[in-house]
């Protein structure tokens, strides 16, 4: 669900007209709706009643202060994959022992700074940075709880660049090593193992994968404790989908919620999970502004102000954005079959091909919806293009929470040699 709509005419944030926003802000600009993140929130937070259980948001998703501050209101944790989020998260109000530090590649100074922040817990990915860690933590003269990240060779994910539980994946200690890396942590000064961690995707609109995941986890955990380690958590990662399209239909979380429920009966442990486009993904659309219609003889190109440095989503993924005109167009309105480009040099800059829109006219605004997930996280400034801006709406007020940089801005980091000058 979403708070996204047709008011009076014209698509609608919450009770925010999306054309007062463009008129103020300009295009392309990315707008949240804050009771979205809410509703997300809570549904979630509902299903995992009654269960020792820390949902940690994941920054990665969408790390606007703004969305984050909404998120941590409601109880949320963060699960961090670089020392940017982790301050990002702390900055926001999320308290460190509600954060996790995830990823495969953590530098010596992003673990003194979760150490010295206090964080939850460490996922470590692999042998090697089990040791860095060990090292950091003893040279403070302290002790990192620790979670492996396995890998169940179990495939899942909307795409295979999303999909990151399979073995060859660059993610996770591999299953049959993950043992001996316990004995090893068991050994080692400064590092404590208390759970288990996995995440096998993203985009997942199946229940089946994640539960053989999560059953391996459950059998691995009961023979870790036979071991004689303390596990008192399991990390369950995120991954659920969302409806891309209408006729999406994913699980939802509360059916989520009862098969681990279910998995995990018995095991006393704190559950963590990291949902993040579950939360962000509907909760967000980019606007942007027609430029022009370029007729070809095999196709018909939209271009739009938007382009791939802006929403990456279809240039990486081959993913599908509904697109909705800003102006409502009543169901009998002639359409054409339009390819929707953008003005990056690039031919992967391509919103949709093919795509069946009412006809559109040069400064018509329209929307990629359920962009609230991996579209500002990823934009650049490719092209020499400026970052768009972030809105966030709350009922009928709404702010700007990320401006758009100004040139000089855009250089402000870059200096000429002395001999150039």
């Amino acid at each position: 669900m979403h708070h996204f709509h047709y008011k009076d005419g014209r698509l609608h944030c919450e009770d925010v007209s999306l054309d007062a926003i463009a008129d103020e802000v300009g295009t392309p600009v990315y707008v949240y709706s804050s009771a979205t993140l809410r509703r997300h929130a809570r549904v979630i937070a509902t299903a995992f009643e009654g269960m020792d259980c820390l949902i940690a948001y994941s920054v990665k998703a969408n790390g606007n202060l703004g969305v984050l501050k909404t998120l941590a209101a409601e109880g949320c944790g963060a699960d961090v994959v670089s020392g940017g989020e982790l301050l990002r998260a702390r900055k926001a109000g999320i308290p460190a022992s509600k954060i996790v530090f995830s990823g495969v590649g953590k530098t010596r100074a992003e673990m003194r700074l979760a150490l010295e922040e206090g964080i939850h817990q460490f996922n470590v990915e692999s042998a090697a940075e089990v040791e860095v860690l060990s090292e950091v933590a003893s040279a403070l003269g302290q002790t990192a709880e620790v979670a492996v990240r396995v890998n169940p060779d179990v495939a899942a994910g909307g795409h295979p660049n999303i999909s990151t539980g399979k073995a060859g994946d660059k993610f996770g200690v591999p299953w049959d090593d993950a043992e001996t890396l316990y004995a090893r942590i068991a050994r080692l000064e400064g590092v404590e193992a208390v759970g288990v961690d996995v995440h096998i995707g993203s985009q997942i609109d199946v229940i089946a994968p994640m539960r053989a995941a999560f059953e391996r986890v459950v059998s691995l955990v009961k023979r870790l404790r036979e071991q004689g380690n303390d596990i008192r958590r399991i990390d369950l990662g995120g991954g659920l989908g969302i409806p891309y399209r209408t006729w999406d239909n994913p699980p939802p979380p509360d059916e989520y919620a009862a098969m681990i429920r279910e998995v995990t009966e018995g095991l006393g442990v704190q559950v963590i999970l990291e949902p993040g486009r579950v939360i962000a993904g509907n909760a967000g659309v980019l606007v942007t502004e027609a430029l022009f219609t370029k007729p070809s003889p095999k196709r018909t190109f939209l271009i739009v102000d938007a382009g791939m440095n802006d929403l990456m989503r279809p240039a990486l993924y081959q993913a599908h954005h509904d697109i909705l005109p800003l102006r409502e167009r009543p169901d009998s309105a002639d359409q054409i079959s339009y390819d929707v480009v953008g003005p990056i040099c690039e031919s992967t800059d391509k919103f949709a091909a093919e795509r069946n829109l009412p006809v559109i006219q040069s400064g018509d605004r329209l929307a990629f919806m359920s962009a609230g997930a991996y579209g500002a996280v990823l934009s650049s400034q490719y092209n020499a293009r400026p970052l768009a801006a972030e809105v966030l709406v709350d009922g009928d007020r709404y702010a700007i929470v990320r401006r758009r940089p100004t040139f000089d801005e855009m250089v402000a980091l870059e200096a000429t040699p002395d001999w150039l000058t």
